[in-house]
């Protein structure tokens, strides 16, 4: 766990812009082998398009009918998008897992003030040739006929955005970037195709096609920019899972959409003018209404009354303004009472602007500052009422705000819930977008390729927060961040010199602020309005084609992994303090895993400032990247050591555990064999719990190494395992594994085992408790992390830590044989088939993740598989038993086990302390 060291203040714009070095990296793989990844589906695919190929020149040829375009340029598969970040933007990339081809796509949007950009870039894959994996495929079935056959590389979307004055800006943004050429698919050497094509939307795709064509040689394809805007929201609100949301008195609440139910809708775009559109489905949608009183009245307005020169200006101002002395209120007129009869306060605004008739006062004696709230307001109000009364009209309950107007104002949003609240008696809600100004963008996209809206699942949408342009004083100092050295140069430059350095994102009111909707008198008005209060934070949207929920789950809809509400502030400010204190010791174990040169140290230092930033972000707004839970916090805080470049700050700590682990093991087998069954079992759990201290997430834990060694360790721990514990819930697991009385029990068929910890957790945990397991006749998954989380064992270790252990034991060598864990050079020729044919096998599968915590909405496909005939769950460690899935409830067996190492979770959970132990069984619901 970590957080920041010397600036409490340092700021990381999450803006979501593509990481130039994690895509150089992409490339480099790629060129490599590029018949590559996505876990092993590479077979599976060539099939699959080989059946397919027909229907897909057909659709081929459709669209090259409709959309001139170049004939080299792959084809973009959008089914099954998904939201991740880490990178750098304000606006989250989004995931495409089932994109089989190395290409980019560029969208854009070119409106009169801004320009809106959408790019898809590349994903990593993974090779996945070894003979073990392609093993665990067949017998897990992941590649039958009944299965989605997935491709070899994901991709993100990426969301940038360009005033459209600076338009050379945004032409040499795309010419960096290759976007024109298809990004690095393409030789950025070569001549530019003449007939190479981006999709546009918006009157710029007109008034700048010759720039274009000028400056990158590229034609523009011109989007309708209705069609592209219904496109954009439907993708989104059936994609996205933290999408939509509502703001309510400064609050801000998300909103989950079942995309089942998600038609009909009212669509408010709130640019210039305001188009409302009814939404009855895909491509479905008819314009209802609109006003041309909007953002463009504001702006217009605004410039004539105040002098303001831009839109951000006038936001600004109104962040100062006190509307009270321009406003007419119903206090006004009723001697300061209420007009209770009809439900109004003595703050409500009986008259925008009223006051100006009888004050005896020229323009200029009224404050700038003043006239901008009270402005705004008006707008903000009639849109609001206005949008009301046409889906009341309709009969719509769900209206979705959108367009340049809002920009993640937050008194915009407060008043236009507050006309919809008021008008509506409570009955519907106004709710908004977090990819709001990107919507028509993000439709022109899709228009690539017109397919796969309904195939689209949440679960897959992974949304990252990355580091973005640098932002000090208010202001974007410059393009956004390419590569790595810039980013660190960037960290040492501002903390050096002492500058603030914060999350480039719009301010929520002061907690102190009162009323409705902006509607009562504000108390504070807080500081100064950030001039980048165009979008929420939003992350890049990662498309994992990999992640599926996990079959198991009770009720898929109703499950929350999250124990712990951040958006309680008091445990968001407790977790803060958690991560601080645990930073130096995080970035020393980071630095020394890459050998404590000088460049791993600036790296540390770098990543140090750069999450802490986004700890202080999520102080002042706990919901600036959306629901943002503890399993969400720490792995923030993974991404964002990856995003420097340290990818296992813990490897040769967990290298040297699991030798001292393995060492002695055998004895302990030995003593396990001489046992009992009952008192063996009893032993096994009490080992699993013992074991489970040894976590460097935790700082208790963290201060026991200095006392001892891991053995002495694990046997201090075993000595003073004292039953009952604080949940104990062993004699039943014991009564389900062996029976009582006269009734015999039934094995279980296939227990998954979700590891935790390398070292004593794994070795002398929770392989014993698989081994007995794989002694009763019970197929055995080892499930672990797909990538490193602190000293969290991987499913890359898994195997070889498995293939020791075996050494000392026939149970677990013919297991691991079965289970194709141990390679040929391994096995002894002799006894190679001894049993083999009759043994039950021992595999392992990754999750998915790269968090100590476990999100079961997004699993790997080989998990997915492996659940579908598993009849017991054993969710092992703080992260996956306490911290996320204690409440989780499974249609299966499921044991969960932990020792707490969290004062506080102890008591909030479990109303105990620090090393009580959890043993909480479930039978099947």
């Amino acid at each position: 766990m970590a957080d920041l060291t010397e600036d409490p203040n340092p700021v990381v714009d999450v803006d979501g812009l593509l990481n130039n070095q994690e895509h150089n990296k992409t490339q480099e793989e790629n060129n490599n082998n590029s018949n590559s990844q996505l876990k092993g589906k590479s077979a599976v695919l060539r099939k699959d398009r080989e059946e397919n190929s027909s229907k897909n020149q057909n659709q081929a040829e459709r669209d090259t009918a409709s959309v001139h375009r170049s004939g080299s340029r792959p084809q973009l598969e959008l089914c099954k998008a998904a939201i991740e970040g880490n990178f750098e933007e304000k606006d989250p990339t989004i995931l495409l897992p089932n994109q089989s081809d190395d290409l980019s796509y560029l969208a854009l949007d070119i409106g009169g003030s801004l320009i809106k950009l959408v790019y898809f870039s590349r994903h990593e894959g993974q090779s996945i040739d070894d003979k073990r994996k392609k093993t665990l495929k067949e017998r897990l079935d992941i590649s039958n006929g009944t299965r989605r056959s997935y491709p070899i590389l994901g991709g993100r979307l990426h969301f940038v955005k360009f005033e459209t004055t600076k338009i050379n800006e945004c032409l040499d943004f795309i010419r960096s970037k290759q976007l024109h050429r298809g990004g690095h698919h393409w030789n950025a050497e070569a001549p530019a195709n003449e007939n190479a094509v981006i999709k546009a939307t918006g009157g710029g795709a007109f008034k700048f096609a010759d720039l274009f064509k000028e400056r990158l040689g590229v034609s523009l394809d011109k989007e309708d920019e209705m069609d592209c805007l219904v496109a954009g929201a439907n993708f989104l609100l059936k994609a996205i899972r933290h999408e939509a949301f509502t703001h309510i008195e400064g609050r801000k609440e998300f909103v989950q959409i079942d995309h089942n139910d998600l038609f009909p809708y009212l669509l408010v775009n709130i640019g210039s003018g305001v188009s409302m559109i009814k939404v009855d489905g895909d491509g479905k949608f008819q314009q209802v209404s609109g006003t041309n009183v909007g953002g463009g009245t504001y702006c217009g307005l605004g410039r004539l009354l105040t002098k303001c020169k831009s839109f951000d200006e006038l936001l600004e101002l109104s962040q100062r303004g006190d509307n009270r002395n321009i406003d007419m209120l119903v206090g006004d007129i009723y001697g300061g009472m209420d007009y209770s009869k009809i439900g109004l306060s003595a703050s409500t605004i009986a008259s925008s602007f009223g006051k100006a008739i009888s004050d005896n006062k020229e323009l200029e004696d009224y404050s700038p500052e003043d006239i901008s709230l009270s402005l705004l307001r008006m707008i903000s109000y009639n849109i609001g009422q206005i949008a009301y009364l046409n889906a009341l009209q309709f009969g719509l309950k769900r209206i979705f705000f959108g367009g340049f107007f809002i920009r993640g104002h937050a008194y915009t949003m407060d008043t236009i819930s507050f006309a919809v609240h008021l008008w509506s008696q409570g009955d519907a809600q106004a709710m908004f977008l977090r990819h709001e100004g990107f919507l028509e963008a993000l439709g022109a996209f899709m228009s690539y390729e017109k397919h796969g809206l309904d195939d689209l699942m949440v679960h897959q949408l992974v949304e990252r927060f990355p580091m973005g342009a640098p932002y000090t004083g208010g202001k974007i100092q410059g393009p956004p961040l390419g590569d790595l050295n810039e980013k660190i140069s960037w960290m040492e430059k501002f903390v050096l010199k002492g500058i603030e350095i914060t999350a480039p994102v719009p301010m929520a009111p002061p907690p102190g602020t009162t009323g409705l909707g902006g509607f009562e008198v504000p108390s504070s008005k807080g500081s100064t309005l950030r001039s980048d209060a165009s979008a929420l934070n939003v992350g890049v949207l990662h498309l994992v084609p990999t992640l599926e929920v996990f079959p198991l789950l009770s009720d898929p809809k109703t499950y929350e992994p999250n124990t712990i509400d951040l958006a309680d502030h008091n445990e968001l400010e407790y977790w803060f303090t958690v991560l601080s204190g645990h930073l130096p010791d995080l970035v020393d174990k980071a630095v020394a895993s890459e050998g404590g040169t000088d460049d791993a140290k600036r790296r540390g230092d770098a990543f140090a400032h750069a999450f802490s930033a986004h700890l202080s972000r999520l102080i002042e707004d706990p919901a600036a990247y959306g629901k943002f839970g503890l399993a969400n916090l720490l792995e923030l805080r993974e991404e964002c050591l990856r995003e420097f470049q340290f990818h296992d700050a813990y490897r040769s700590i967990k290298q040297r555990e699991n030798e001292a682990s393995l060492a002695v093991l055998a004895d302990l087998f030995a003593e396990l064999d001489s046992m009992s069954e009952e008192t063996r079992l009893l032993s096994l759990i009490e080992g699993v719990l013992a074991a489970n201290i040894f976590d460097w997430g935790s700082r208790a834990c963290v201060d026991l190494y200095h006392k001892g060694t891991i053995i002495e360790i694990y046997r201090m721990s075993r000595n003073k395992m004292q039953r009952p514990w604080r949940v104990d819930d062993f004699d039943l697991f014991k009564e389900r594994m062996l029976g009582s009385g006269d009734k015999k029990p039934q094995p279980h068929k296939r227990a998954l085992l979700f590891v935790d910890n390398s070292g004593a957790d794994i070795v002398l945990g929770m392989l014993p408790l698989a081994r007995e397991l794989l002694r009763h006749g019970t197929e055995v998954v080892l499930v672990a992390n797909s990538l490193p989380a602190l000293n969290d064992a991987t499913a890359m270790e898994v195997p070889d830590i498995v293939a020791e252990a075996a050494k000392h034991c026939d149970i677990l060598r013919r297991a691991a044989e079965a289970g194709s864990l141990l390679v040929d050079d391994m096995i002894n020729p002799s006894d190679s088939s001894k049993e083999n044919s009759s043994s039950v096998p021992l595999m392992v599968v990754e999750n998915g993740c790269g968090s100590p915590c476990i999100d079961l909405r997004q699993v790997s496909s080989e998990l997915a598989a492996a659940a579908k005939d598993a009849d017991l769950i054993i969710l092992e460690g703080m992260g996956r038993a306490l911290h996320t899935n204690f409440n989780a409830r499974f249609k299966c067996d499921a044991l969960k086990l932990a020792m707490v190492k969290n004062q506080r979770l102890a008591v909030k959970l479990i109303e105990g302390n620090i090393y009580d132990c959890v043993c909480r069984y479930e039978p099947a619901s």
